[in-house]
């Protein structure tokens, strides 16, 4: 059964992994996505089968095993807090995840078209920079986009968006190969920071048709855990409620192996860009380092 494009905390979990999304449980052919929540000394094992992945740490740090190799991930804090160093795996492997203190765990996929070495990688490979301005400011961190790291297919990146602010906009698209575009599956894991009190927060996430040939309408309430698929359509905002700030993990892949990132804006939308020009980034970032 092909799950819905919102998908609630919770609802693919099981055993230690709190999201556990195929592509063909996505209903399309490329882009996956697991999460693991480890307590002190435990273990996890996945056969990455048909995908390339990447071990990304959400909190905590971790040792891999793999092809009679160790690997130690130091990892991070939180997501909200720090960029983490990462391993990269390649198909047709198993390998083990194993957190000595616990830990939440990514592990982002794509259907692989070649086989690549596993590779560990430091903080220094993940590009992060400040994108928008204003109330639209984000902090924005490439592990597998536009910072030389080889994939097949996966692509990955992270965002951060402060309490009030918007990302995700204008909106875009990125569901056809042309000049300017290419055709990639997205998946959206978010996390929301919860308030001062422990109460939980939210935010907002938007999908809709770019044509009435291929509709999709999707407006709601994210919250912490819950997953949006993307299969075509403009895509944006993603809206912080003020006091909260919002995490998002995003894993695309597609079609081609050019590992390019092409989405036009909705051209309804697309003059927002220049009303940025002479105002400053938000001051609460970068909020991770």
């Amino acid at each position: 059964m092909t799950l819905d494009h919102y998908v609630p905390a919770g609802t693919t979990g099981h055993d230690n992994l709190t999201v556990d999304i195929t592509p063909a449980d996505a209903g399309w052919g490329f882009s996956g996505l697991r999460v693991a929540v480890l307590a002190p000394g435990e273990s996890v094992s996945l056969d990455t089968g048909a995908s390339e992945l990447l071990v990304l740490p959400l909190e905590g740090g971790c040792t891999v095993d793999v092809d009679g190799q160790s690997y130690e991930i130091a990892g991070r804090t939180g997501v909200l807090k720090q960029i983490t160093d990462y391993l990269y795996v390649p198909r047709n492997t198993i390998l083990t995840v194993t957190s000595a203190q616990g830990g939440r765990f990514a592990f982002p996929s794509a259907v692989a078209e070649k086989d690549l070495p596993v590779r560990y990688l430091g903080r220094e490979q993940a590009v992060t920079g400040i994108r928008g301005a204003g109330d639209c400011s984000r902090q924005v961190t490439n592990y597998a986009l536009n910072n030389d790291v080889e994939t097949s297919r996966l692509l990955v990146t992270e965002v951060i968006t402060p309490g009030g602010n918007w990302s995700s906009y204008p909106a875009h698209k990125h569901e056809e190969n042309t000049d300017d575009e290419r055709e990639l599956e997205e998946i959206y894991y978010f996390e929301i920071a919860a308030s001062p009190t422990g109460e939980p927060g939210f935010g907002l996430h938007r999908t809709y048709a770019s044509s009435p040939e291929r509709p999709i309408n999707l407006c709601v309430e994210v919250h912490d855990g819950d997953v949006a698929l993307v299969p075509h359509g403009y895509h944006g905002p993603c809206v912080a409620a003020p006091g909260y700030d919002m995490y998002y993990l995003n894993v695309m892949a597609g079609p081609q192996t050019d590992l390019v990132w092409l989405a036009p804006d909705d051209p309804s939308h697309h003059w927002i860009r220049q009303s940025w020009e002479g105002q400053l980034p938000d001051p609460r970032l970068p909020m991770a380092y």
